[in-house]
C-alpha cells in the first residue's frame, strides 16, 4: 500500500506546480478531517497516520502550510524515526553462507556431546556419518561448545554409577519384642541395585559377631571396595584394619549425620514402614522368619523407583503371551503384601 502511495506521490510531480499543490493540500485536509471525525475529543493518531505524514513531508515541500492537526516539528520527528527504522531494517543481518543444519541434527549433536563428554568433534562426526548424517567438524564444534559449558568430564550421575557396584553400606537398627527385649538387626546393602546382600539378628552385637557377618557376606572374594558405616562401637576398634586386609576400605560417616549413609537408612525406613510397623516380634526366631520372608520379597519382587520399577534382583521373567491365562496373587507375610504372577 505505501509503495503505491509513494509511487503516486512521485507521479504528481508531472503536474503543474499549482495543480500539484492543490491536489496534495486537498489530500492533507481530507486526511485531517477524517482523523477529527473518528476521534471523540482529542485527535487519535494511529501508526498509519504518522506514516502518511512522514511520507507526504518527504515528497511535498509545502506540507507545513496544510497541517493543523499537529505541530510541524512533530511530523519532522515522525519522519526521522521512520527513516531510522527503515535503515535499521535495510542493514539487518542476513543469513549467508552454508545451508542451515536441521534442528533435529543440532539436537542430536548436543545429545551426543552431553552423553559422551570425553568425545571430541571428530568422534561425533564419525558417529553421525555412521547414521547417514554428513556435517563438518566445525559445525559439530559449534553446537558441542553450547552443550559443554564446562571442561569435558563425566557428570556425577555417571561417576556414581561407575562406582556403585563397588560400594556397600552397613548399619544397625533395633526392634523391640513382645517381652520388651531389644534386638539388633544388621543390614548390608549394595549401592548398585539397592540389594540387601546380607542381614542378621542378634541381642548382643559384639565386634566378633559383626566381623563374622562381614565374612559371611563376602565369600569367594566378592567383597566390595568401599564400605560406608557409622561410628558405632559394635564394630570394634580394629575393624578398619581387618577390613583393609581383605581389600575393603572403610568410609566413616560424620557424627550425627545419618544422611551421609542415606541409601541404607532409606532401606531401613522401608523395612519399618512395610513390615515391622505391622508386626510384633515375639522373639528372635520369629523376627528372623519375618525378615527372611520380607527380604526375599524386597530383593526379587518389590518394584524400586530408582530401578525403573524393577526389583533389585532384576526384571522378573514373564511367560509367553500364549501362556498367560489368569493372574494369581501369592500372599507375602500372611497377606500384608502380595506377589502377582501369571498362572501356569
Amino acid at each position: 500500500m505505501w509503495f503505491w502511495f509513494r509511487l503516486w506521490l512521485s507521479a504528481t510531480r508531472l503536474l503543474p506546480r499549482e495543480r500539484r499543490d492543490l491536489v496534495l493540500e486537498n489530500l492533507a485536509l481530507r486526511h485531517q478531517l477524517a482523523v477529527y471525525q473518528r476521534s471523540q475529543r482529542r485527535p487519535d493518531l494511529a501508526t498509519h497516520d504518522r506514516r502518511f505524514w512522514s511520507t507526504l513531508a518527504h515528497g511535498w515541500s509545502e506540507w507545513r502550510g496544510a497541517v493543523s492537526l499537529v505541530q510541524p516539528d512533530t511530523v519532522v520527528r515522525w519522519h526521522r524515526t521512520a527513516w531510522r527504522r527503515y535503515w535499521t531494517w535495510k542493514s539487518r543481518r542476513r543469513r549467508l553462507g552454508r545451508r542451515r543444519v536441521a534442528p533435529e541434527v543440532r539436537e542430536l549433536i548436543v545429545r551426543m556431546a552431553r552423553e559422551n563428554r570425553t568425545w571430541g568433534a571428530v568422534r561425533i562426526v564419525g558417529e553421525l556419518r555412521a547414521l547417514g548424517i554428513d556435517v563438518s567438524a566445525s559445525t559439530v564444534r559449534l553446537y558441542r561448545r553450547q552443550a559443554l559449558r564446562r571442561p569435558p568430564s563425566p557428570n556425577w550421575r555417571t561417576f556414581l554409577r561407575l562406582h556403585a557396584p563397588q560400594i556397600w553400606a552397613a548399619d544397625f537398627f533395633t526392634v523391640h519384642t513382645l517381652t520388651f527385649r531389644t534386638l539388633y538387626v544388621f543390614v548390608l546393602l549394595s549401592h548398585d541395585r539397592r540389594r540387601i546382600v546380607h542381614w542378621n539378628v542378634t541381642a548382643h552385637p559384639t565386634a566378633p559377631w559383626v566381623w563374622r557377618q562381614i565374612v559371611q557376606a563376602t565369600p569367594w572374594g566378592t567383597s566390595p571396595r568401599f564400605l560406608i558405616r557409622d561410628r558405632d562401637r559394635s564394630y570394634g576398634a580394629d575393624f578398619v584394619d581387618r577390613a583393609a586386609r581383605i581389600g575393603i576400605e572403610t568410609v566413616l560417616t560424620p557424627i550425627h549425620a545419618p544422611q551421609a549413609n542415606a541409601l541404607v537408612e532409606r532401606v531401613i525406613g522401608t523395612i519399618r514402614r512395610e513390615c515391622l510397623d505391622h508386626v510384633i516380634a515375639i522373639n528372635e526366631r520369629h523376627l528372623r522368619g519375618v525378615l527372611r520372608e520380607y527380604v526375599e520379597y524386597y530383593n526379587t519382587v518389590r518394584p524400586h523407583r530408582s530401578l525403573a520399577l524393577c526389583p533389585p534382583a532384576g526384571p522378573r521373567e514373564l511367560p509367553p503371551p500364549a501362556a498367560r491365562d489368569r493372574v494369581v496373587a501369592n500372599p507375602v507375610l500372611g497377606g500384608l503384601h502380595h506377589a502377582y504372577e501369571w498362572a501356569a
